[in-house]
């Protein structure tokens, strides 16, 4: 039997409009009453299911959901640091397991953060914080945070000047001796950033991991892949899946060098 699908119609006063960054539309899912898909200058940014915030539809979503929910089971977290926004489909989840918890959501877009939380409020309160994820981090308290999830993006590109070696060691100031960072980054082949990002974050944290599909880990096609740092979990991988530590991950980084900040 076929789904009526979701009724509410994207033409209605704020499912489209111009933002900081571009235009930002919300496209109702025909398969799920309450689910929106959020699109920035055409492309799928976030999804989000307001009846059910456990239903992801983005691959690396569900790698950074699998590492949270794997870190949390020793403990659960107080303090969530969110460094970039989009459709604020990890907060709702994280909020949804963990009602007590306080997070903060650092946002540069604050045009496209109104217009999701008018349109897609979340069903518990968050603390936004409109302007640049570096800038906030280094402002924030020491070891202020049990997770931190880092999924700040320009376009396609995470921003220079959150890629650097001195950025990494804010987040590891900020983050709990015993705490996480959760960290997406999207490549291609033959995965050259992802490389020099791993061996960044790696100058900055004592214990590193990188958790992928399998076939982006090896460089066979592009997507997103999830750098962990900290408190890296163990996690259960599916047959298609990768995470790389320890001797492994030193080979895949092997002669990439951290990325300092520019010199001024």
């Amino acid at each position: 039997m076929a789904t009526h699908g979701n009724r509410r119609t994207p033409e209605r006063a704020g499912a489209r409009q111009r933002v900081t960054a571009g235009r930002a539309e919300l496209v109702p899912d025909p398969a799920r009453p309450h689910g929106w898909t959020l699109l920035a200058d055409g492309v799928p940014q976030s999804y989000v299911d307001l009846a059910d915030p456990e239903y992801l539809e983005f691959g690396y979503v569900k790698l950074i959901a699998r590492a949270l929910s794997s870190w949390a089971r020793s403990g659960v977290p107080e303090r969530v640091l969110h460094l970039g926004g989009g459709g604020l489909t990890v907060p709702r989840l994280a909020a949804r397991w963990w009602p007590d918890v306080a997070q903060v959501v650092v946002e540069l877009d604050g045009e496209l953060i109104a217009m999701v939380r008018r349109e897609l409020p979340p069903e518990r309160p968050l603390e936004i914080v409109v302007g640049d994820a570096r800038e906030a981090v280094e402002r924030a308290a020491t070891e202020g945070y049990d997770v931190i999830v880092a999924d700040a993006f320009s376009g396609a590109a995470m921003p220079g000047h959150l890629g650097t070696v001195e950025f990494a060691r804010q987040l590891r100031r900020i983050l709990r001796p015993d705490g996480l960072l959760i960290m997406n980054v999207t490549d291609v082949p033959p995965m050259a950033f992802t490389r020099v990002q791993v061996a960044t974050v790696a100058a900055a944290f004592a214990e590193v991991g990188l958790l992928g599909d399998q076939a982006v880990v090896r460089g066979r096609r592009a997507g997103n892949v999830i750098v962990l740092a900290g408190r890296v979990p163990p996690l259960r991988m599916s047959r298609d899946e990768r995470l790389l530590r320890e001797g492994e991950l030193v080979v895949f980084s092997s002669g990439a060098r951290p990325r300092m900040d520019a010199k001024r």
